[in-house]
């Protein structure tokens, strides 16, 4: 431990392993938006089981990925994209970099709005636009919650949320379960032409997605900041940092931090080796119920290609309460997410340009594309559709640095990635990587 720890303010390490959990779960929301029920029912109602496999590696994939993304903030004390913007040095490439980011995170808004305006238009018959507009302004009360009350309020909030999404999604299943055999069958990896080439890509976009992966190491870095000032969570961090001279190494630089945590490393990344677990199991599981759910009840059926029309053969199939419950998740879905896509958009630009944007300020900005596509009457569920493909195709600029940041020992110390880490990692982004190449051959060839 170097000598200069003991100059750094600690705050009292808690005593709960409890405390420890919640970051994981924040983030695992960005992991239920609109965007995901779009894509996982219209697989459901088009290939039946047939991509049930897809929703299953997906979910694999994000833990690791969510997990070495949550390392990443808890070593360091800083996010993937204040790493990042520390490491390129040239400005037009890290200006470059933070524009393929800020339009992920603009694809984003425009499904998680959307999605709640869609909810909206069910529920109680608003107007698309002005649900929209409607989906803004809660967003940005539950973004209130963050600045003001600090990272614990805004995940009890979430979570809160959370669970209103698993019980709307999942609980037509208890009404009208899937086939086993079905099931069974679906976990064979294959495809049946270009379109479900198109909606797995679609699926992993919504699954693993960039900003999900730029927010976990923000959400980790705020939740466990040296410092009792919610208002500011980086001070604390900066503090620690301070102590630390420029010449530390990284592993110096960690054992500073934890110092001024009160709370060793390892029993926080083990912490975090278990929010991850749990987050993505209730994740996957509601993403593989919302595609069982269409599977089994919606496959062959007419117009339920979208949802508005999943909504109505819902109802007329299993009942309004199922039909109602699925619209009340799709609300919940859009609110909670859009409130880590703005937190997750405001990190990057900060990061990567160093500016720092308010994030209600930064919700007014990014809300006005959904609100356009809106007015301009583009179909929803294709607006949804077409954004978590643009989600995939922004993973590798998010997933490839992650996993090669977390590999380095000048970087993380001894909390490096061992061999196996990275091997796993570079599969998934070459997996990634070639499903888009793939996709794009296919689109573009007719085939």
């Amino acid at each position: 431990m170097p000598k200069t720890a003991d100059a750094v303010p600690r705050r009292r390490a808690p005593q709960r392993a409890l405390w420890l959990l919640g970051p994981a779960m924040v983030a695992g929301v960005a992991y239920l938006d609109p965007g995901n029920v779009a894509s996982n029912m219209t697989a459901g109602a088009t290939f039946g089981y047939l991509l049930v496999w897809v929703v299953v590696l997906g979910n694999v994939m994000a833990w690791l990925i969510q997990y070495l993304s949550a390392k990443l903030g808890i070593v360091t004390g800083e996010s993937l994209p204040q790493v990042l913007g520390r490491r390129i040095r040239r400005p037009w490439t890290r200006r470059a970099y933070w524009l393929q980011a800020e339009l992920v995170a603009m694809a984003t808004d425009v499904a998680e709005v959307i999605g709640g305006a869609v909810a909206l238009h069910l529920l109680f018959g608003i107007p698309l636009v002005w649900g929209g507009a409607i989906t803004g302004v809660i967003s940005m009360g539950l973004l209130l919650v963050q600045t003001r009350r600090g990272a614990r309020a805004f995940e009890t909030v979430l979570i809160g949320l959370l669970l209103v999404i698993a019980v709307g999604f999942t609980f037509g299943l208890f009404l009208a379960p899937p086939e086993p055999t079905g099931v069974i069958a679906g976990l064979v990896p294959r495809f049946e032409g270009s379109t479900s080439v198109l909606l797995a890509a679609s699926i992993l976009g919504a699954t693993i997605m960039p900003h999900a992966i730029y927010a976990h190491s923000a959400l980790a870095r705020d939740r466990f900041a040296p410092t009792g000032d919610p208002a500011d969570p980086s001070g604390g961090i900066a503090a620690a940092h301070a102590h630390a001279p420029e010449s530390a190494t990284a592993q110096s630089r960690a054992d500073t931090l934890a110092h001024a945590r009160g709370i060793s490393t390892p029993r926080l990344l083990r912490a975090t080796r278990w929010d991850v677990t749990i987050a993505l199991a209730v994740a996957g599981t509601v993403n593989l119920a919302i595609l069982l759910l269409a599977a089994a009840n919606l496959a062959g059926v007419d117009g339920t290609d979208s949802l508005e029309g999943a909504y109505a053969a819902l109802r007329d199939g299993l009942g309004p309460l199922v039909a109602t419950l699925f619209a009340v998740g799709l609300l919940a879905s859009g609110l909670a997410s859009t409130s880590v896509g703005a937190y997750a958009g405001a990190e990057i630009m900060q990061g990567l340009l160093h500016a720092r944007i308010p994030l209600l300020a930064r919700r007014l900005v990014t809300l006005v594309p959904a609100l356009v596509i809106l007015g301009l009457g583009v179909d929803p569920t294709l607006a949804l559709v077409l954004s978590q493909v643009v989600l995939s195709f922004g993973i590798p600029f998010a997933l490839v640095p992650l996993v090669a940041l977390t590999r380095r020992p000048d970087v993380l110390g001894e909390y490096c990635n061992r061999g196996l880490t990275t091997a796993a990692g570079v599969l998934a982004s070459v997996f990634l990587i070639a499903l888009n190449a793939l996709l794009l051959w296919l689109v573009f060839t007719g085939g």
